[in-house]
């Protein structure tokens, strides 16, 4: 029996956060693999969309916790902790939470932290507020001395395939002069 047809019947075809019975499909449950069914979650489109940590989530939407909470399945019922703490500052959701009871290895589960998880949560912008991505030019909008490395990148020079600070939104990495440098991205507009 593969993955999928293990999760359609044990959800009934439904999805197991909501009850929705349309554009259902797998959700693997970070951050396990998705090589069984036990870590996966049958989910409509609309909970998957909400899903990523930068998502903004409806939170009339998510009144199925209420519900789903409950489920026997230590998928759904992570999946349940996660949106409840994202929540947590609306009073229903609060209350949910305080009543969950999860089993040690299913909250351990829950409180693990995927690396693509804490990446999301790193959002990089430029002086004006624009959103940076790997290999995005920018441009300095004020002279910068670079320490250690003896000169000053002027006003205007153009950085070509930046990166990111992984664990820092407030710096970058690029080239300037051939050198290797850390930028302070309140000192950058994103060019084109």
């Amino acid at each position: 029996m593969s993955i999928e047809s293990e999760l359609i019947a044990r959800s009934q075809n439904q999805c197991e956060l909501c009850g929705a019975s349309e554009q259902l499909s797998s959700f693997v449950v970070e951050p396990k693999t998705g090589a069984q069914a036990d870590d996966c979650a049958w989910l409509c489109a609309t909970c998957q969309s909400q899903m990523p940590q930068a998502a903004s989530l409806d939170q009339q939407h998510w009144r199925c916790l209420n519900d789903s909470m409950w489920s026997q399945t230590p998928a759904v019922q992570v999946l349940a902790w996660r949106l409840l703490n994202r929540l947590s500052s609306e009073a229903w959701a609060q209350q949910a939470l305080e009543i969950l009871y999860l089993d040690e290895a299913t909250l351990a589960w829950a409180q693990a932290e995927s690396k693509s998880a804490a990446e999301e949560t790193v959002v990089h912008r430029d002086s004006n507020g624009a959103v940076l991505q790997s290999g995005d030019t920018v441009t300095l909008i004020k002279d910068l001395v670079v320490k250690g490395a003896n000169f000053t990148a002027k006003r205007g020079t153009a950085v070509r395939n930046i990166s990111l600070v992984r664990d820092n939104a407030e710096q970058i990495e690029g080239r300037v002069n051939d050198q290797q440098i850390v930028i302070l991205t309140q000192f950058v507009k994103k060019s084109g």
